[in-house]
């Protein structure tokens, strides 16, 4: 079987896939269809898309593709979802203990505990509600405390592609600090980007 029109099938596969869909699975979707060929109109996708005159574009995030607004427009379009609903918060606290869980996964609640130096326990029972941790085994140690690390969830909720695009250290503590700052006079919630 052919497609006369393979590069709006693709399109509408990336469309319609509820996660950030690999080319793997696009290939056992399309067996008759030629890898490079498949490879070829993928690139095509991402480059047709990558022109000023699209507002969206396919970008690789999880180990997939994923059709997604571009950055220049974030700005405009947080405000537009704002208004429609309500946005997923996080505390202070539980940013910060995804940020531990994030850069010394897998972790332990006493290790991140002694990071934080505060209690863990129930911010890491909202951050598994959330999806944005998940147990990762035992630690081969007396107790075999369980090990937590971030999920697949957490890098599509925060648009990476792995977790070499997490920001270093140091952003991370200039974001914390801004935060702790507007604290003074705000609620202590933080918006996730969408």
């Amino acid at each position: 079987m052919s497609y006369p029109n393979l590069s709006a099938l693709l399109e509408a596969i990336i469309y319609l896939a509820r996660e950030p869909v690999g080319i793997d699975t696009i290939r056992k979707a399309l067996p008759e269809i030629d890898a490079k060929e498949l490879q070829e109109c993928i690139e095509g996708l991402i480059e047709k898309y990558r022109l000023p005159n699209h507002g969206i574009e396919i970008r690789e995030i999880a180990g997939g593709l994923r059709f997604s607004t571009k950055p220049e427009h974030h700005d405009t379009l947080r405000t537009f979802l704002q208004a429609q609903t309500p946005p997923t918060r996080l505390s202070l606290a539980a940013l910060e203990t995804l940020a531990v869980i994030a850069y010394k996964q897998p972790v332990t609640i006493p290790e991140i505990q002694e990071i934080r130096g505060v209690q863990a326990t129930g911010v890491i029972k909202t951050l598994l509600d959330k999806k944005l941790v998940a147990a990762g085994g035992r630690k081969e140690v007396l107790g075999r405390p369980i090990l937590y690390k971030t999920t697949k969830e957490f890098l599509v909720h925060f648009g990476m592609k792995d977790l070499t695009e997490l920001p270093s250290m140091e952003e991370f503590e200039e974001l914390i600090k801004s935060q702790a700052t507007s604290e003074e006079t705000v609620p202590a919630e933080i918006e996730l980007p969408s």
